[in-house]
């Protein structure tokens, strides 16, 4: 059922409704005129018809919306179309449930096998982490998982770092001293948004690895202190990592939502950040804000703790979830390679392989 109002149409379908601008019905509309027909992208130019534009006649055809508009352009808009358009491309984020653990999924399968590979990347997406287990224990492996990830999403220092304590020492994680929570290379605007961890070999005792899901930390701060929430969210914090031949500085808030106000990124590195000028407005309530959030990012309440062997890959969703490590005795080999990689890459194959 279809019924004119003065600025849209109203489109009823059972217990649904859908209020139709008509500027959003001309901007839409499906004909070959309106889009290139080889790549269905549109190339219908909205400022080419008036902002005050009106439907001269509409009616319902086989399921169309068909609109006839002043200047005589036909429009039809399937009316199935409309209606698919509230679905998620995406799973729901989910928060841990209690004693959580990420789930494993065999390497191989994951490259080799789309029923393996859609589950695995549908759970990623769901919990923000996963664990590739039965990897290849041959240095830069990582390379092979842009089939699933995309393309390693390069950074200064190595394109696939090196973290063992005979290496290259510039972070704290080339020691064998306990990595507090964080998430890397908060030192750029744009942070990696996917980061594997590749362990290849690992025979020191402790350095077990510690997960904790940042989103929830912020959710549960919004609903108990939203002050602390808002501060954090709108005080930039500046973040520096270096050596003697790379430089990367960045300064943003440590909370991030979309417009609507879901939380899109969690930034966090107590040794990255930096020491804040002291003039700067609300300094003193930011760093109430930041004892508070720093203290429940250590609660073991919003850790998952295990030890990745050698063989096994972690990949988490880096702009949610926080890694951190235990210390441990470098009395054996212990070597692990990290890459970085693109969420939007890794979410848009669960589109393709769902095809």
């Amino acid at each position: 059922m279809i019924e004119i109002k003065d600025n849209s149409i109203l489109l009823s379908d059972g217990s649904n409704q859908y209020d139709l601008p008509f500027l959003w019905l001309r901007d839409n509309c499906q004909c070959n005129e309106c889009r290139i027909t080889e790549t269905q992208e549109k190339q219908f130019l909205l400022h080419s018809v008036p902002v005050d534009i009106a439907p001269k006649h509409v009616e319902e055809i086989e399921n169309n919306i068909n609109i006839i508009w002043p200047d005589d352009h036909k429009t039809f808009i399937p009316i199935e179309l409309i209606k698919k358009l509230h679905l998620s491309r995406y799973p729901k984020h989910s928060s841990w449930p209690n004693e959580f653990e990420p789930e494993k999924y065999n390497w191989s399968e994951f490259l080799d096998s789309k029923k393996t590979a859609l589950e695995a990347l549908k759970t990623f997406v769901t919990y923000g982490v996963i664990i590739l287990k039965n990897a290849p224990q041959e240095s830069n492996s990582l390379e092979l998982l842009a089939k699933r990830l995309g393309p390693i999403n390069e950074v200064l220092f190595e394109r696939i770092h090196n973290v063992s304590v005979t290496g290259h020492i510039y972070n704290v994680a080339h020691t064998p001293k306990g990595l507090p929570p964080h998430n890397d290379f908060a030192s750029y605007n744009a942070q990696p948004s996917v980061q594997v961890l590749h362990m290849l070999e690992n025979e020191c005792e402790g350095g077990e690895s510690i997960i904790v899901d940042g989103w929830q930390v912020v959710k549960d701060l919004k609903a108990d202190i939203p002050e602390y929430f808002y501060i954090l969210q709108n005080f930039n914090v500046p973040f520096r990592e270096f050596d003697e031949d790379n430089e990367t500085y960045a300064e943003a808030p440590l909370i991030k939502c979309t417009s609507d106000g879901t939380i899109e990124s969690f930034r966090f590195s107590n040794q990255l950040m930096q020491m804040i000028d002291p003039r700067k407005d609300g300094v003193g309530k930011f760093y109430k804000a930041y004892h508070e959030i720093s203290s429940r990012v250590h609660d073991k309440k919003y850790h998952s703790t295990f030890r990745l062997n050698g063989g096994e890959a972690l990949v988490v969703a880096s702009l949610r979830v926080l890694h951190a490590r235990e210390p441990f005795e470098p009395n054996g080999k212990r070597h692990l390679q990290d890459a970085y990689f693109t969420y939007d890459n890794a979410a848009n194959n669960i589109v393709l392989l769902s095809n």
